[in-house]
């Protein structure tokens, strides 16, 4: 491409030759070999005069650049155009009348989430472009709209076509700052992208002009020379730097999709001019400088080069205005911090020294009223001259030193950092003024830039440590202007949100600031608030955590607080709500699709489901969309293979449960059908989950707890108890937790007397082989005590008697292990421990030496003296049928004789009533 430019380079003749000329001798004076950039050289003239000849003019710009925006505001006013050709995506057009509502900087949103053309898994897709006031398309944007017979075209490529075309690159980081992240993980789209594709020259370039960053370099360098230029040198000058960055770019994807963008957009603008017969002398093309230099064969109105764009997926795209910052335009574009706050200060300023009055749009938010008077057009221009040759001949014309400007900065800055926790004083603001002047002279600047101010005061202030919040460099871009954060005005959000603040209006809170406002609500004194109520909760749900914050006051099933205090920050969180505006026309709406979108989707699991039924009982309190996700939880139970979610499983089901029970006069078919799928589907993966080393102790105590706890629903709805007696039957585990976890079930089921349970136990300390690993042991019966809630006494013995019996050497070591263990496997068991372990303890210190504990084996009373022996009805049944005693005392591990009734069995009893009278008789008184 370069060989085929030079050559019509050197057949052409133009205004630019003596320029071409002059670098030609500088390339063959000091390269070796001129080939390779007398080609690039005479190539950066040639795409100058190609873009300058078009027939179409072509307004070359750079994304928030205060010099685009002064020479665009002088350029409109001089030629008037008809038509204004715009290097935006075409389907966001109907967005632009709404910016008259907003307090810029806001970005134009096209937003995605039901995707047909794209994987399923890219969703949501997103796509933002920025708008701020400093900048050169905000201008032609409010020109056109603000002026009677003019007509605004996009003609940049679809946002359907930017995820088309768009490289594998890899993903930005997500910006750690809130304001940096208004943006989310958009993709976006600026008008102007005019920085170089070829590392080595742009850290050329930065270490020549002594600068750390890119924008600082553009500063210096582009924006204030070109400030006070003239239209045709800054046109010239524009090109000149697009068509250097474009040549020295390598070749790649992003450069493949620009020639692609610059075909459509060359492609959309002759559509436009054939069917509304629009003059081009009347038109004017704004595009970055990269692209108005550009190769493709299509540039040109002349070109018959053929181009068909190509459709769009059938991916339905909604679109929306959302609030954006100067820190989340630096963090989408990577330019440095306070970059954008600097270019619109630097707007501003040149506004007031040059008299001039900027394009607004009527009734914009937080900005000033101006009247916009078009002079009359001048006269078009005549043929193109050579300006490049002067500008790169001569050295710009510096700033000269602003002192009151710079001492303002200084003094401000000093008493910022003040308020800041920061030891400066008057000395300091000094030292940052001479500081400034200095590092401007080293840099080749007659004038300190905001720039070279930051560095003299993070050098002059900044300390070892940081007192506060912000550093000096923060405090600097506060001071030179500050984040600003647009706004979008009532009128141009989504039905959705516009809904949400008029429900929430009751409350009497401006929603739009964006300071945290605490609401409180008594829901008793006004039961007004109830809705108001229901709606923070499900915005609770749907935005991010402190969007929207209980401070008092919660909502589980079947309780409603009474009163309730809530911190709210709609303003910071504007960007979030304005998205759900996106996926449905209310909140409810927007609720249950993703309630429904949860169930649904391939990785959803039961515990998923019945979350969802429990979030659709707590704000929707709809029983027919609770059934319809009840009834998608027993169909994801059915198909599980795993039990990893059992635990979750149990514990959402009891609590829906006694819900129900509490509140219905019967149980909805789906809980039954749940209980008995699941009473059958645990007891077939029983068998595998003891033996499987990848499923855990509390998931196989979840399924015990399960089917014990839901067993007497599960036989009353036709389940056969004989399955569970089978599947504990059929498991064998190995590893010391489930061993202890299958001796709590056979007890459970009645199969493993206590006795034999504790002489099991005792066996294990007795064991020095065993001891190390019977932390697991307890681990075990600690988990045992969800399906089997009886044992938590027997827990209580076991670790007792372990504390007891194991000598200091083995329990030491040991110690550490154990609570590790309860720590993390069985957290929410450890209360149930200690409840337990106090009920059996004594409760003072005096009474230890005398206790005794509950589960050793008490001294029998001398044979000689008899037991006592019952008599009266109830004694003479027992004694006729002993099967039943005999059994609960097997149960119990209990043993001894029946013994025969007699006459003289209460003997000690007599005694002691004939020794002490007294409290017969006050009975006797009391009943008579």
């Amino acid at each position: 491409m370069t060989g085929r430019t030079s050559e019509r380079a050197g057949a052409r003749t133009g205004p630019f030759d003596a320029l071409r000329g002059q670098l030609l001798d500088a390339a063959e004076q000091f390269a070796g070999s001129p080939v390779a950039v007398s080609g690039i050289l005479s190539g950066l003239v040639e795409d100058v005069d190609r873009a300058l000849r078009e027939e179409l003019e072509i307004f070359p710009v750079c994304h928030h650049s205060p010099a685009s925006a002064l020479a665009m505001l002088r350029r409109l006013r001089e030629k008037q155009p008809k038509v204004i050709y715009l290097e935006l995506c075409e389907d966001l057009q109907p967005l632009l009348t709404e910016l008259r509502n907003c307090r810029l900087p806001v970005a134009l949103q096209a937003f995605a989430t039901d995707l047909d053309g794209f994987p399923k898994e890219s969703a949501p897709l997103s796509v933002v472009a920025p708008i701020t006031e400093a900048s050169a398309e905000y201008q032609a944007i409010a020109y056109a709209l603000e002026t009677p017979g003019v007509e605004l075209v996009l003609v940049d490529r679809s946002t359907d076509h930017v995820f088309q075309w768009a490289p594998k690159e890899e993903e930005p980081a997500t910006p750690k700052d809130e304001e940096a992240a208004l943006h989310g993980d958009a993709v976006g789209v600026e008008i102007g992208d005019l920085r170089p594709g070829f590392a080595e020259l742009e850290d050329h370039l930065l270490h020549h002009g002594k600068v750390r960053h890119w924008s600082e370099w553009w500063d210096q360098y582009v924006e204030q020379p070109l400030s006070g230029a003239d239209y045709d040198t800054y046109r010239q000058v524009m090109v000149l730097i697009g068509s250097l960055f474009r040549r020295l770019r390598p070749d790649g994807g992003r450069l493949a999709v620009d020639e692609e963008r610059e075909r459509y957009m060359w492609a959309r603008m002759r559509e436009h001019l054939a069917t509304s017969g629009a003059d081009p002398a009347d038109c004017l093309y704004v595009c970055g400088a990269f692209h108005a230099a550009s190769h493709v064969e299509q540039f040109g109105l002349r070109s018959e080069a053929p181009y068909e764009i190509s459709p769009r997926t059938a991916t339905k795209w909604l679109y929306g205005l959302i609030p954006s910052s100067h820190s989340a335009i630096e963090a989408q574009f990577g330019l440095a911090s306070g970059s954008v706050s600097i270019a619109a200060a630097t707007w501003a300023k040149a506004l007031t020294r040059g008299k001039l009055t900027p394009f607004q749009l009527e009734g914009q938010k937080g900005a000033r009223k101006r009247a916009a008077k078009l002079p009359a057009p001048a006269a078009p221009a005549g043929e193109v001259a050579d300006k490049l040759t002067g500008f790169l001949s001569r050295p710009p014309a510096l700033d000269p030193l602003d002192d009151a400007e710079l001492v303002g900065w200084s003094v401000d800055i000093v008493r910022l950092a003040r308020r800041n926790g920061y030891l400066a004083s008057t000395a300091d603001a000094i030292a940052v003024y001479e500081t400034s002047i200095l590092l401007a002279g080293m840099r080749n600047r007659a004038r300190p830039t905001p720039y070279d101010f930051q560095d003299a005061a993070v050098t002059c202030i900044e300390k070892d440590a940081v007192p506060g919040r912000r550093d000096i460099r923060r405090l600097c871009e506060i001071l030179l202007g500050g984040d600003r954060v647009g706004e979008v005005g009532y009128d141009a959000l989504p039905p959705l949100a516009r809904n949400v603040y008029d429900r929430l209006a009751p409350l009497g809170l401006d929603l739009e600031k964006r300071t945290i406002q605490r609401a409180l609500l008594d829901l008793n004194a006004e039961p007004d608030l109830v809705p108001c109520s229901d709606l923070l909760w499900m915005l609770r749900y749907l935005l991010p955590s402190d969007a929207v914050r209980p401070i008092m006051g919660e909502r589980r099933l079947g309780e409603r607080s009474i009163q309730e205090s809530w911190d709210l920050a709609f303003g910071k969180h504007q960007r979030s709500i304005i998205e759900l505006g996106y996926e449905g026309v209310t909140i409810e709406q927007v609720l249950e699709q993703r309630l429904r979108r949860s169930v649904h989707d391939p990785k959803a699991t039961a515990a998923v489901a019945l979350a969802a039924v429990e979030d659709s009982i707590l704000f929707l309190g709809s029983r027919r969309f609770a059934d319809e996700l009840g009834t998608r939880a027993v169909e994801l139970l059915s198909a599980e293979r795993t039990v990893d979610d059992a635990p979750e499983v149990l514990r959402r089901i009891r609590r829906l449960l006694a819900y129900y029970r509490a509140n219905e006069p019967e149980l909805p078919a789906w809980c039954e059908s749940f209980v008995t799928t699941g009473y059958a589907h645990y007891c077939t993966l029983l068998p595998t989950a003891f033996v499987d080393d990848d499923t855990g102790v509390r998931q196989v105590a979840a399924m015990l707890g399960f089917l014990f706890t839901m067993e007497s629903l599960a036989l009353a709805l036709g389940c056969d108890r004989a399955q569970l007696e089978l599947a504990v039957q059929q498991s064998h585990p190995e590893s010391p937790d489930k061993v202890a976890l299958l001796w709590a079930a056979h007890h459970q089921l009645g199969l493993l007397p206590i006795a034999d349970l504790r002489a099991r136990c005792d066996e294990l300390l007795a064991n020095p082989l065993v001891v190390p690993s019977f932390p697991l042991y307890i681990m075990g019966f600690v988990q045992a005590m969800e399906p089997a809630p009886g044992l938590s006494g027997f827990v209580v013995e076991v670790i007792s008697k372990a504390f007891g019996r194991l000598p200091d050497n083995v329990l030491l070591p040991w110690l550490p292990k154990l609570i590790t263990t309860l720590r993390d496997g069985a957290a929410e068991l450890v209360p149930v421990l200690i409840r337990e372990a106090g009920r059996t303890f004594p409760g003072s210190l005096t009474a230890v030496d005398a206790w005794v504990p509950p589960w050793t084996a008490r001294p029998r009373p001398p044979a000689a003296t008899s037991a006592p022996v019952a008599s009266g009805p109830v004694a003479s049944l027992l004694l006729a049928h002993p099967d039943a005693c005999d059994a609960v005392a097997g149960v119990l591990g209990c043993s001894g004789e029946w013994l025969a009734a007699g006459g003289d069995e209460h003997r000690e009893v007599s005694a002691l009533l004939a020794g002490h009278p007294e409290p017969v008789l006050a009975v006797a008184g009391l009943l008579a």
